[in-house]
């Protein structure tokens, strides 16, 4: 258990990693807030077109929704091991089924579609994480964690054209590749390399093809998003935020260690972020990007 000395002293190194490299991206006082806990494993929380966040319990193969200002509600079960989520440009919501090795997605009325399940006549590893383009394409991680084989022949990058055309190979060098997001005009991916402690930038070009791939910063994690200045934010053993040169802002203390974590709520200016077996909420100076629909 950390002492007090402790828990002021991560503080006052947070405040003046903040100062050294920017403002604060955390609203001034704000701290993260337990918004429930008694879950396996959350993930891959996507915000909705009304501020709310779908998100995973990957391990009870389950879905929630959180409501601004309001709870916590279960809103699918057997979901396939379903892991990282984001919404497309017409509300659907594309799922990594892990358990499942697939891609999905879930339109408003329940309707499930298979996006992909195989890549060179195999199934998928176990589909991480995902970031929709605004072309529509959509690009996800396939690494393995835990016990098994590998279905593939490591653990790479895809992308899946808009018209749903043959899959594509965008990265085959990874160690674990695992949280990824883009930015705002589609033209540059961040991917993260959990095993291989970097985290790596792409121009996006045609046809999905990743180029120009340059270092982003030396650390790995898992889960990312991004806010609508371009600051690009990674879960490690804290919520780390990088200026879009990669120089790090701000360390988000979380009670719990983080996976995943996405912007949220009517002004998006709330971080709600997952955590193992619980959820949290921290309120930010800046807002995240717009979801696509309305």
């Amino acid at each position: 258990m950390q002492t007090a000395v402790a828990v002021v002293g991560l503080l006052l190194l947070s405040a003046m990693m903040a100062g050294a490299q920017g403002e604060a991206v955390v609203a001034e006082g704000s701290e993260p807030v337990l918004v429930q806990d008694g879950f396996q494993f959350t993930e891959g929380p996507a915000c909705d077109a009304d501020g709310g966040v779908v998100f995973s319990d990957v391990r009870a193969s389950r879905r929630y929704r959180w409501t601004p200002g309001g709870g916590v509600t279960l809103i699918s079960e057997q979901t396939g091991g379903a892991n990282g989520l984001y919404f497309d440009l017409a509300g659907n919501l594309v799922v990594c089924e892990s358990g499942n090795g697939r891609m999905t997605s879930v339109a408003p009325d329940g309707e499930l579609a298979v996006l992909a399940d195989e890549y060179d006549g195999k199934r998928f590893n176990a589909p991480n994480d995902v970031w929709v383009a605004p072309g529509g394409g959509v690009y996800f991680t396939d690494p393995l964690y835990g016990r098994g084989d590998l279905a593939q022949d490591g653990e790479h990058v895809y992308y899946i054209p808009p018209d749903g055309g043959t899959v594509v190979r965008v990265v085959d060098d990874m160690t674990k590749p695992n949280g990824l997001i883009g930015t705002a005009d589609g033209r540059t991916l961040y991917i993260t390399d959990h095993a291989g402690a970097k985290t790596w930038r792409f121009t996006v070009g045609e046809n999905g093809a990743l180029t120009e791939r340059a270092l982003f910063v030396e650390f790995g994690g898992d889960g990312m998003t991004i806010d609508a200045e371009g600051n690009v934010y990674l879960a490690t053993d804290a919520v780390l935020a990088f200026s879009p040169a990669g120089e790090l802002i701000e360390r988000i203390e979380v009670p719990v260690r983080p996976t995943n974590m996405c912007f949220a709520g009517p002004d998006l200016q709330t971080l709600f972020i997952t955590a193992r077996g619980s959820v949290f909420t921290v309120q930010m100076r800046l807002q995240g990007l717009a979801p696509y629909t309305k």
